[in-house]
């Protein structure tokens, strides 16, 4: 579990390797786009506070030390590509 505050007080997201799959990082609602990661955007609460950012700059650094995909929850076109039950990731 990494410690992603922002979204919500208490908000983290998930890493895990997965032996065939390789390193994923499963970012919960720190990201609802994946626009918003490409173009540095957030919803306006979120930017005034100024803890999203912070939680997106260290994620961002700890996917590229650990070469790891980010799955956006929210990301339609990508949840289109995912395999979905009774297919698996390994």
């Amino acid at each position: 579990m990494k410690s992603t505050p922002g979204h919500t007080p208490g908000h983290q997201s998930l890493f895990v390797k997965l032996p065939r799959t390789g390193p994923v990082v499963l970012s919960g609602d720190l990201y609802h786009f994946p626009a918003e990661r490409t173009f540095g955007k957030m919803p306006s609460g979120e930017a005034e506070r100024g803890q999203t950012a912070v939680s997106r700059q260290r994620l961002e650094e700890f996917i590229k030390i650990n070469k790891a995909q980010l799955w956006i929850q929210h990301d339609m076109v990508g949840y289109r590509k995912i395999k979905l039950a009774p297919e698996y990731y390994e």
